[in-house]
């Protein structure tokens, strides 16, 4: 398929071409996201069955997408940008408390939306590894900006005395891994604590990451 079938224009039914091409793909996400992250799985998922769990034709699917590559792309940053909302709105609510305080308020909000729906855990962090150069970069350039949230509170943290000033990017990497990695094993089952239990121990990991040696940690 060289490209997207052009879409009809003009208003329908009530709706501008623009609202009922927005419509469709949001039904072609809400279909994927069950298929892919629910069901068969993105490798086990073809045109015809996406189409159809989305009520749309495959010739509406080839006027918004050129592949189902395509659909989990989007999919992929859809789910990451859920979470994202989230943290950034714990980050206003959090503005004015302590490090340890503000710290498991941002990753309690971001926890509890990964998992307040499995299929998103497993668009993350299962579905999107290793299926072209292309989604893998995509996947690091959204892990990167996750990296560069987490630094950007860590130079708050510097500036207001909370935290040893020092280069913290590779610490923070590291650190990203081990949230994505246990929020994983949480979800699958794997890991025998409670989520707040997670949260917290993420939260001292952190702290454990921020503080000069020789400081009490403080925080659950």
């Amino acid at each position: 398929m060289a490209g997207r079938i052009k879409a009809p224009t003009g208003r329908y039914g009530g709706k501008s071409a623009e609202e009922r091409q927005a419509e469709r793909r949001r039904r072609f996400l809400d279909a994927a996201l069950q298929l892919f992250g629910d069901g068969p799985g993105f490798r086990g998922t073809t045109v015809a069955a996406l189409s159809e769990a989305a009520g749309l034709s495959t010739r509406q699917f080839y006027e918004e997408f050129r592949t189902l590559e395509d659909v989990l792309a989007a999919l992929h940053l859809q789910v990451n940008g859920w979470a994202e909302e989230a943290v950034l709105g714990a980050v206003a609510e959090a503005e004015d408390m302590p490090l340890a305080e503000r710290a498991t308020v941002i990753f309690r909000a971001y926890a509890a939306n990964v998992t307040s729906d499995r299929r998103r855990i497993r668009i993350t962090f299962v579905e999107i590894i290793g299926v072209s150069p292309r989604l893998e970069e995509q996947r690091l350039a959204r892990r990167a900006r996750w990296i560069d949230l987490v630094c950007a509170e860590v130079a708050g943290a510097v500036a207001r005395g909370e935290a040893a000033p020092r280069d913290y990017r590779l610490a923070v990497t590291a650190f990203i891994g081990s949230v994505n990695g246990l929020l994983h094993d949480w979800s699958a089952g794997w890991v025998d604590a409670t989520l707040d239990e997670v949260v917290d121990e993420l939260v001292r990991i952190l702290l454990g990451i921020l503080q000069p040696v020789g400081t009490r940690l403080t925080g659950p």
